[in-house]
């Protein structure tokens, strides 16, 4: 089916034809890839921080020892907005398929030289100065990969379903969420402690560079969206910068765009990175159950994301997206609360499973409402640029900033009151500054 799209100057573009089916699911595979391994490799380091900090980080405070772990974590996501901001440049003026072909390379090495680094007592003070390294380069290519994955889903989905087809996006996700959970259950229920410090935790790490070869592979055999390639074949000679031309340009699509995606940032991150570590630091479960848990959850949300989008396309993303985000503010203090007074594995599943289905019906419409906010020639760089900043200040520095105010206050639902004033936070962005609704065709002009 063709479509007409409006272009600058009020230039008409010649009708595009959309790709066939065999097409279009290469280009979901090679659009969600990179993401599964962004995920996995994030949710193992979450899963194994307690080992990694014996590791690269021994020190006679275990609570400092912790904290370190997750400052390199955050390192990761500090350098996330310069690297989103180059990358994403880059895809809306060469392309995202050559964005992603490179981004899935060094995403994979930065993972691969985590697997690989001895610890602290084998080369001592270079350990952590590798491992900052190495998170360092994942933080780079990692800043580029969603929003150049998500717009070109976005391109090639069929007229009324985008919100279907990016929220493979968040399929993706939760695949990682399964397999990472499901690997680090096997390690920790196989191995010995000791095993599993000396080099069980490694192997998820090695497991996952291994994705980026194939994936290369993948992305080099599909081009970018006929949507896209019109737009570069009819590209005014002159452009503004499109750094200037997003937060100059569109800066209520950009603080809308951070508030989509705030609360899921941090409910991402509570309950598949730090609520693992704490119930076996703090509540002394075995690490095998909240890994049990959130495999058998990731897998359950890879149709719930699928299904929120579907529900986006036929009843509008807002309806999905909304009651979503207050039911994840509201329940934050109660689940926590009710984990912390009754620790077992059957209890905290039920938090895990609860909290999985709000998020799956929050994050499976976010691709698509993100990928609206743009015109195809800013939406790599807009997308980038409020995807990082959200994601940095709320999801990557989230674990180290609760382990820091709970010992601070010594309050120990300092985590479910984060959740609320993000879920807070979000609502008031996206009430006040989400658009109008309008077809997608109506987002292309610059």
């Amino acid at each position: 089916m063709a479509e007409t799209l409006s272009l600058p100057g009020g230039a008409e573009a010649a009708p595009i034809l959309r790709p066939d089916a065999a097409t279009l699911r290469r280009a979901v595979i090679a659009s969600v890839i990179g993401n599964g391994l962004e995920w996995f490799d994030f949710l193992i380091y979450g899963f194994f921080a307690s080992v990694i900090a014996d590791v690269f980080f021994p020190a006679q405070n275990q609570q400092l020892s912790l904290i370190l772990t997750f400052a390199t974590f955050g390192v990761g996501f500090v350098v996330r907005p310069l690297g989103g901001i180059l990358i994403g440049v880059y895809a809306d003026h060469a392309g995202r398929q050559k964005a992603l072909s490179m981004l899935i390379l060094l995403m994979a090495f930065g993972t691969v030289a985590l697997g690989l680094t001895p610890g602290y007592a084998r080369i001592g003070l270079a350990a952590p100065l590798i491992v900052v390294f190495a998170r360092v380069l994942q933080g780079l290519s990692v800043g580029g990969e969603f929003a150049s994955a998500t717009a070109m889903l976005v391109e090639y989905a069929p007229p009324g379903k985008r919100y279907f087809f990016a929220a493979f996006q968040m399929c993706a996700q939760s695949f990682a969420v399964a397999l990472a959970s499901g690997f680090g259950f096997v390690l920790a229920a196989t191995l010995t402690p000791a095993a599993l410090h000396a080099w069980g935790w490694r192997l998820p790490f090695l497991l996952g560079g291994l994705v980026g070869p194939v994936g290369f592979y993948i992305r080099r055999k599909v081009g970018d969206a006929p949507e896209f390639l019109e737009w570069q074949r009819r590209r005014p000679k002159t452009l503004r910068a499109p750094v200037r031309e997003v937060l100059f340009g569109h800066p209520g699509a950009v603080l809308c765009a951070i508030g989509t995606i705030v609360c899921g940032t941090a409910a991402t991150y509570l309950w598949n990175s730090y609520l693992p570590v704490y119930v076996v630091k703090t509540l002394h479960l075995p690490l095998a159950a909240p890994l049990l848990g959130a495999a058998i959850c990731g897998a359950i949300n890879m149709g719930v994301n699928p299904l929120a989008g579907m529900l986006a396309d036929r009843i509008g993303p807002y309806r999905v997206f909304f009651p979503a985000v207050i039911a994840s503010g509201l329940l934050a203090y109660p689940m926590f609360a009710f984990v912390i007074a009754h620790p077992s594995r059957d209890n905290l599943f039920a938090v895990q499973l609860l909290a999985t289905l709000m998020l799956g019906f929050m994050a499976g419409p976010i691709p698509g409402l993100l990928g609206g906010l743009f015109a195809t020639p800013i939406r790599s760089t807009g997308m980038a640029i409020s995807y990082n900043v959200s994601v940095t200040l709320f999801g990557g520095l989230a674990p180290l900033t609760i382990t820091w105010l709970t010992g601070l206050t010594a309050s120990r639902f300092i985590p479910a009151y984060y959740l609320g004033a993000a879920a807070l936070l979000s609502l008031i962005l996206v009430g006040l500054f989400r658009p109008a609704p309008r077809p997608m065709a109506a987002r292309q002009a610059a």
